[in-house]
């Protein structure tokens, strides 16, 4: 089950047995007061610094999210779009639930990128897979419907399978799918990481589908995030998720560990690699 996504001139495949991509989270203004207050400016100066970032720092696909109060999201996802496709040559994961912003960035963006997301509400189904179909682009599932995310991981696979028939129907290719069984915070339920995990594994096993999760918020709340999220991170990878999402500057080495161990990294020359680099970067600064 592979998944095939692309940017101007290069492809990123993502599947079961390949290596871990990482999708660059950090072109979100949640919770970053710099690249909110320059959004809401107009300026895109600080979504070009994280994309540049991002990519140094690992990531095979950059999320694009511009949602945040005060900024015409219809008018400011196309923008971004453009600024992080002439910034850098990676695929991108266009963030939006506004099918006017989605349609508008799909417009500008090169290749073929991920739109994130649809979910398994009605009127999400009814409006963001036709969209998908039309331009015939992966989709990311989120497994949470119109009575939000279930708590049992039965519960959440079931809705992967209905976004799954329902984009089937549509005459989308299952590869077109990656689900995404949605982290919750241990500080709020020490059980949410099993659960999680869980539902990564049926979900492999039920659909083959590839996955993605933003690893992080895992360890919302509590302290030593690194930590945390790195270890959770190579447990969900072990478990069936084959591109999360995350600040690849802070966990890409769990990635590349968890990769090694799981025999996906010939002779560790993608680990030793990376060492390298980031010795010489070390170095040289």
């Amino acid at each position: 089950m592979e998944t095939r996504v692309a940017g101007a001139s290069g492809e990123v495949i993502i599947g079961h047995d390949l290596p871990t991509v990482l999708i660059g989270e950090r072109i979100n203004p949640t919770g970053k007061k710099k690249l909110a207050a320059s959004l809401r400016e107009g300026d895109l100066s600080v979504v070009r610094e994280e994309a540049r970032g991002q990519v140094a720092a690992g990531a095979d696909i950059l999320d694009v999210n511009v949602m945040i109060t005060g900024v015409d999201e219809v008018a400011m996802l196309p923008r971004a779009v453009e600024a992080v496709a002439g910034t850098v040559d990676v695929p991108l994961c266009l963030d939006s639930h506004n099918v006017r912003a989605l349609e508008a960035a799909l417009q500008v963006c090169p290749g073929r990128p991920i739109i994130n997301s649809v979910t398994g509400e009605a009127a999400s189904l009814e409006t963001i897979l036709p969209l998908v179909k039309e331009h015939g682009v992966p989709v990311i599932g989120l497994t949470l419907d119109d009575t939000g995310i279930p708590a049992d991981p039965a519960a959440r696979v079931a809705i992967a399978h209905l976004i799954v028939e329902r984009a089937a129907a549509l005459g989308i290719p299952r590869e077109d799918i990656i689900i995404d069984c949605l982290t919750l915070a241990l500080g709020a339920n020490t059980n949410a990481g099993l659960g999680t995990l869980e539902a990564v594994r049926l979900v492999k096993r039920e659909l083959g589908v590839n996955q993605t999760q933003g690893a992080s918020n895992i360890s919302h709340g509590l302290p030593n995030r690194l930590w945390l999220n790195g270890v959770y991170l190579a447990l969900a990878i072990e478990a069936g998720l084959t591109c999360p999402t995350v600040d690849a500057a802070q966990v890409r080495f769990a990635a590349l560990a968890a990769d090694l161990v799981l025999g996906r990294d010939d002779y560790a020359m993608r680990f030793i690699s990376a060492f390298r680099q980031a010795e010489g970067a070390s170095a040289g600064a």
